[in-house]
């Protein structure tokens, strides 16, 4: 699973390195060394076209939920799965987006307890997470509620060491097919795959990071 994440950029370098144009809906992104569930994280999405930055709720919600609880158990979508199932299908299908981030963590069982890691680039500025988002719009009214998930997949060499689930990382070239509305399932599906090992690099770090309390890039230090 992916259940901590750094996105330690500010608003400019995500909107540099994404090639985003600021509107007035742009929101003020706050660097976080430890993103964790029902926290608000950036997605970059399409709008009339063009890519967008927003700052959505970590945990998606269905417009069908009577209850936005139900986010809690839903900050993952399955590769395998999410075209399938009720929880996230209709977000495959038309509501995609990429999730920005610096690199995050996995726990890794011993037996002397878990261990964080924080995996991260080999050589890129970040990774780009395939997400979907979802709006909800509480029964009885009330404001609109955006959220996010985040998809995972088996792990590559490298992370199944760790553990036995990693975030799809969306590589730079298939940014727009994954976003494209148009683009058929089947390659979409193809996208669905854990990132070459070479690409990454993982390091032990302190158990700091195990409460969402603290944050800050001594997180991301080696142990």
């Amino acid at each position: 699973m992916c259940g901590r994440y750094a996105q330690s950029l500010t608003t400019e370098e995500i909107e540099q390195a994404f090639q985003i144009i600021r509107g007035p809906t742009t929101p003020d992104i706050v660097p976080s060394w430890n993103v964790a569930p029902t926290q608000t994280g950036p997605v970059v999405g399409l709008s009339k076209g063009e890519r967008v930055l927003r700052a959505y709720r970590w945990g998606l919600v269905p417009k069908w939920a009577k209850d936005p609880k139900i986010g809690h158990k839903a900050i993952n979508a399955r590769a395998d799965t999410v075209a399938e199932r009720p929880m996230f299908r209709s977000a495959f299908a038309k509501r995609r987006c990429l999730v920005p981030a610096t690199g995050f963590y996995e726990w890794q069982r011993t037996a002397d307890g878990k261990v964080p890691h924080y995996v991260h680039p080999a050589r890129a500025q970040l990774f780009a997470f395939a997400g979907l988002w979802e709006r909800w719009t509480p029964p009885d009214g009330g404001d609109e509620l955006r959220t996010y998930t985040i998809i995972t997949v088996d792990p590559n060499t490298l992370m199944a060491k760790i553990h036995d689930r990693m975030p799809v990382i969306v590589p730079k070239r298939a940014w727009a097919a994954w976003l494209d509305p148009e683009t058929s399932p089947e390659d979409l599906q193809a996208l669905l795959v854990s990132l070459p090992a070479p690409q990454m690099r993982s390091r032990v770090v302190s158990t700091a990071v195990n409460s969402p309390a603290h944050d800050g890039p001594e997180l991301i230090e080696a142990a």
